[in-house]
C-alpha cells in the first residue's frame, strides 16, 4: 500500500502543495447521503479533504440505486457505514466521522460543533431550513453550502450557485422538486458536484 507521504504528494504534485494542506486541513460535514450527499462526499475526499463527517439515518434501499453511490450488495446496510468504507478505499487515511442519526431541533447545533462548512444535502424542505437556520442562528463562523432544485429533465446548465449571503450558498436551479419530476443520477451529480466546488473555493479563500 502507498504510504501517507507519496499519497499527499501525489495530490500536491496534481494541485499544488498550499492546496493539498488547506483541504487536508478542513473541517467538512455532509448532511444526508443520498443522490447529493454521497456524490458530494466521494468528490471531496478525491479533493484532498480528509476530515469528513458523514451524518444519515437511513440505511441503503434498492430506490437508491440509480443516482446514489450504492451498490445492490449494500441494500440494508447504513449509508453513513457503506460510504465510509468507499472513501477509506479512495483515501485509507481519511478520518471520517460517521453518525447514523436523524436531525432535529434538538441535536442539530451539536453534531455540527466541530465543523467548518457544512454542505446540506437533505431531502424533505423542513428538515433543509430548519439546518440553515440553527447553523445560521447558533454560530457566526460555520459555512453552509445547501442545494435547491436539482430534480427534472432541463438542461443541466440551469443549476447554479448563488451566493445569498457571506456564509450561505444555495446550489441548483431553485425551482425543480423530486416530488413530482424525475430525478436523474446524471442532474443531481452536476448540483453536488456544485456544492462541492463551492466548499473546495471556501476553503482556498476564494469565495
Amino acid at each position: 500500500m502507498t504510504d501517507i507521504s507519496g499519497f499527499r504528494t501525489s495530490l500536491a504534485d496534481r494541485h499544488g502543495a498550499e492546496f493539498a494542506v488547506r483541504m487536508r486541513q478542513a473541517r467538512v460535514a455532509v448532511a444526508g447521503l443520498g443522490g447529493l450527499g454521497s456524490n458530494i462526499a466521494i468528490m471531496l475526499v478525491r479533493m484532498g479533504v480528509e476530515r469528513l463527517h458523514l451524518i444519515d439515518y437511513d440505511r441503503v434501499e434498492l430506490s437508491n440505486l440509480n443516482r446514489q453511490q450504492y451498490a445492490f450488495g449494500d441494500i440494508g446496510r447504513y449509508k453513513a457505514e457503506v460510504l465510509q468504507e468507499q472513501l477509506l478505499g479512495i483515501n485509507p487515511y481519511a478520518a471520517i466521522k460517521t453518525d447514523c442519526l436523524r436531525l432535529n431541533a434538538d441535536n442539530m447545533a451539536e453534531v455540527f460543533a466541530e465543523d467548518d462548512i457544512i454542505c446540506e444535502a437533505l431531502d424533505a424542505a423542513e428538515c433543509k431550513a430548519l439546518l440553515v437556520d440553527t447553523l445560521m442562528t447558533k454560530y457566526t463562523d460555520k459555512k453552509v453550502v445547501a442545494a435547491s432544485g436539482m430534480a427534472g429533465l432541463g438542461s443541466a446548465n440551469e443549476i447554479v450557485t448563488r451566493k445569498l449571503n457571506g456564509r450561505l450558498y444555495i446550489c441548483g436551479d431553485g425551482r425543480s422538486d423530486c416530488a413530482d419530476m424525475p430525478l436523474t443520477a446524471a442532474r443531481a451529480a452536476v448540483c453536488a458536484g456544485h456544492q462541492a466546488q463551492t466548499v473546495c473555493r471556501l476553503i482556498l479563500g476564494l469565495e
